[in-house]
């Protein structure tokens, strides 16, 4: 028979541990048994324990001592404690510690059985919790890289989540804006509220007030009942603004309304609503210009433009790109039930060669096909798109073209150390520093760079 849960049973009198330990193993429970604090704590360092049941008054080590020393060996148990010494202050002192629950002698068998069994379900739906929140978080996709450029946006986001100032997010189509202000959600103070996103280009304009908005019933044909909109639904949490750049003027005078007021008016509405939400925006676009071109409020763009985040594109995050890659990898053949391990060497260099127009999307969607479609334990050049095994070599092959027939003079005796270091030096002043496009055209491998550069500077 299963075992509906582990108890351990600490009293420094042998006839009472003897006591619990017949009640509880007729349920069905699986008991340990300690004689002192000490050996308690032994036992929780090396058994699973889902409730300790301890007596409060023992020699060395007393139940409270205990319940502290249980916190910090295993935090996930639950305590019940046991005395013939029943008093409101020592309940309430064990309670301010953590116990569950505070039986006193001689034990009732209902009492202490009920009281264990509901600090097991208690303990299990505590675990459930947080694997369930493990879970959620783990489906989130993370930010992966560690090259400068993406270290010195996350530190960025990292300095301005705290703050409840709006955030305007800049970068190119694919560049994970979305991504980027849910970290800025989850690291702020309103990370248990709300994160409620809207692409403002995804919907069309005839719509997009009411759902920013909300409406009152009877506000048009069809609104047969109030709806919030994605404002209201943000209250306490974060709204991102996506494509902030395809606003209509009206719904810009709105929301500028809203960024100075607080508070919004549903349509059809006759009174206002206050909503306390942090705006994070984001677009593509050169919204300067759109100003310039009065296609966009000035008003509203010095409202948004609080904190302003540049996301950098992929073509100047070439050292992410394996570890991009990878964590794709990773998805799409556990998605897929592939037995893929990684890349081919070729296949890296391949990546690392195209200019990645669509960013990090791009890269994903490219990955997951080369994932579908390929046939051994590693992707090779081949699974990858034509577009990337094309571009990628033209790329190459236009830069080497256009170093086709450059010389580099160097003098009789100079070392092979410092002809190398030159040659490298020039490849990479023509590359504009692109070091994995520079090993590749010289036919070396990017970390051979990496090594006689830092041997330089030593």
């Amino acid at each position: 028979m299963e075992s509906r849960g582990t108890i351990l049973v600490v009293d420094d009198e042998q006839a009472n541990l003897d006591s619990l330990d017949r009640i509880f193993a007729r349920e069905g429970y699986r008991i340990l048994l300690a004689h002192s604090g000490q050996a308690a704590v032994d036992t929780l360092r090396s058994e699973p324990v889902d409730v300790v049941l301890t007596d409060l008054m023992m020699p060395s080590m007393s139940g409270q001592e205990l319940l502290r020393a249980v916190r910090a060996v295993a935090p996930d148990a639950e305590v019940v404690l046991m005395t013939a010494y029943g008093t409101v202050e020592a309940a309430v002192a064990a309670m301010k510690d953590g116990a569950y629950d505070f039986l006193t002698k001689p034990l009732k068998r209902h009492a202490v059985l009920k009281s264990v069994q509901q600090a097991i379900d208690k303990r299990r739906l505590v675990l459930e919790n947080k694997e369930l929140r493990a879970r959620l978080a783990g489906a989130e996709q993370p930010i992966v890289g560690q090259s400068p450029s993406l270290r010195a946006t996350l530190d960025i986001i990292r300095q301005a989540a705290p703050s409840s100032a709006t955030v305007l997010l800049l970068g190119e189509s694919g560049t994970g804006k979305e991504l980027f202000a849910r970290a800025l959600h989850e690291h702020s103070p309103r990370s248990q509220g709300p994160f409620v996103p809207i692409n403002c280009a995804a919907i069309p304009e005839t719509i997009l007030e009411s759902e920013l908005f909300g409406y009152e019933r009877g506000a048009f044909t069809g609104a047969v009942q109030r709806k919030e909109g994605r404002i209201e639904r943000a209250q306490c949490g974060t709204l991102l603004l996506d494509e902030i750049g395809e606003l209509t003027p009206s719904v810009q005078v709105k929301l500028l309304r809203f960024l100075q007021e607080g508070e919004i008016e549903r349509l059809g509405g006759t009174g206002t609503v206050k909503v306390d939400c942090r705006v994070v925006a984001a677009t593509n676009q050169d919204l300067s210009a759109r100003v310039r071109e009065a296609k966009f409020r000035e008003d509203l763009y010095y409202r948004l433009n609080v904190i302003q985040v540049v996301l950098p594109p992929l073509r100047d995050r070439i050292e992410d790109i394996p570890l991009l890659g990878e964590h794709f990898v990773g998805r799409y053949a556990a998605k897929n039930g592939k037995p893929i391990r990684g890349f081919t060497r070729a296949a890296i260099g391949a990546l690392e060669a195209y200019p990645w127009p669509g960013n990090v999307r791009e890269l994903e969607h490219a990955v997951e096909r080369a994932v579908v479609l390929s046939r051994g334990a590693e992707i090779d050049v081949d699974d990858l798109p034509e577009s990337v095994r094309s571009g990628g070599a033209a790329r190459a092959a236009g830069l080497g073209a256009s170093l086709e027939g450059r010389t580099l003079s160097v003098p009789l005796g100079t070392t092979m150390e410092e002809i190398e270091l030159r040659v490298i030096r020039e490849t990479l002043r023509q590359t504009k520093g692109d070091k994995n496009l520079a090993a590749q055209l010289l036919g070396i491998a990017a970390r051979t760079i990496y090594r006689k550069l830092d041997r330089e500077k030593e």
